[in-house]
């Protein structure tokens, strides 16, 4: 799906190659998605867009779906929001949480997919840089200390009502993602990874090894549904956090990265994207770097002094990487040395990008 910079959705069909205008949302600033549904940041709160497309998760097979693209409503709210997703479309929720205005907002999925935008709890709480992090019928949400700063994360189960003993300290939480074992959220010193076990979710830290100097990861990624995911650890590398060995693995780089994403498949694929625009391919296991492209966002380089709205996804054969002011969306082969598989041109200019139907 794209997004271009005044609204205009679209969205590209990568098999048989044809392309649906879906509507028109306001100016983005930044947008989120769970493969399914986009959640774009506007001057209106949150506009959600349903892509139509998703797969269910099976673990040994995928069932995949389709249904009408349409724009479904706007959530309200103070300030842009952080937008944590969870692994299933049709269930569970997705969290809002509204920085100016304090509010937590957790969204009904199997509302959603049915057309309609129904908020499970709002909740009020001090102002801060907050998440709400679904977790089974509830959601995780960032406790805030002194001078707003996230210092840990409470459960709250459907109705808004904290849950006794579901509270685990976590210093200047800040970035979260969904897994196959649990979701994700970043501390200063680890993370915290959530759980279900029947009604009480387990919060477990994950610290980062004694030894290490690396700076924390603020925001994770991966192929979706896998269970390591990426992080970058300051301007010298990239953490990978494995879910099922609950565990960190430091992965240096020579140079500084903007953007890694975690294949997580047989071989440890990562992609990440430095600020000159190439893709670099490493194998986890070994540290090796096995490709690199040519620089592949050289309009967008010289005409922003950011790359905030570029982004860099995985599936389970290729990453994507869209160039905004390039007008085009590059499909790469990351086991086949980073080739280039094909250019993407959409007729709605690729500001945005997320990729859907998985």
């Amino acid at each position: 799906m794209a997004i271009d910079s005044t609204g205009n959705v679209g969205m590209l069909d990568l098999l048989a190659n044809g392309e649906t205008k879906i509507g028109r949302v306001e100016a983005p600033s930044t947008i989120a998605t769970d493969g399914r549904y986009v959640f774009a940041t506007t001057s209106k709160g949150v506009e959600i867009v349903d892509s139509g497309v998703w797969t269910w998760d099976h673990g040994d097979h995928f069932h995949y779906y389709r249904a009408t693209p349409a724009l479904l409503g706007t959530v309200g709210g103070g300030g842009a929001p952080a937008v944590s997703t969870s692994m299933l479309s049709t269930a569970g929720g997705t969290g809002l949480f509204f920085p100016e205005s304090g509010e937590a907002v957790l969204l009904d999925n199997a509302s959603l997919s049915r057309g309609e935008v129904r908020e499970k709890f709002r909740i009020e709480l001090p102002r801060h840089k907050g998440l709400v992090v679904p977790v089974g019928n509830g959601a995780v949400v960032t406790t805030p200390g002194t001078e707003g700063r996230r210092t840990a994360l409470q459960y709250y189960d459907a109705d808004g009502k904290p849950l006794e003993g579901a509270r685990v300290d976590c210093p200047d939480a800040r970035g979260s993602i969904a897994t196959r074992i649990g979701a994700v959220v970043g501390c200063a010193d680890g993370a915290v990874l959530i759980t279900e076990q029947g009604d009480a979710p387990t919060l477990e830290k994950v610290p980062y090894p004694d030894a290490a100097s690396a700076g924390a990861a603020i925001e994770f990624d991966a192929r979706k549904g896998r269970p390591t995911v990426a992080g970058l650890g300051g301007s010298s590398g990239v953490w990978l956090l494995s879910t099922r060995q609950r565990s960190w693995h430091w992965l240096p780089t020579p140079v500084p990265m903007v953007r890694a994403t975690a294949v997580d498949d047989e071989k440890g694929h990562v992609a990440t994207l430095d600020a000159e625009g190439r893709v670099h391919i490493y194998l986890a296991k070994t540290g090796e770097e096995v490709a690199v492209t040519e620089p592949l966002l050289p309009k967008t380089i010289s005409t922003s002094s950011s790359l905030e709205t570029v982004s860099l996804t995985v599936d389970a054969q290729r990453a994507y990487l869209n160039a905004p002011a390039d007008g085009v969306v590059y499909e790469i082969d990351f086991a086949d040395k980073a080739r280039i598989a094909r250019t993407l041109s959409p007729s709605v200019q690729p500001a945005f990008m997320a990729e859907t139907g998985r």
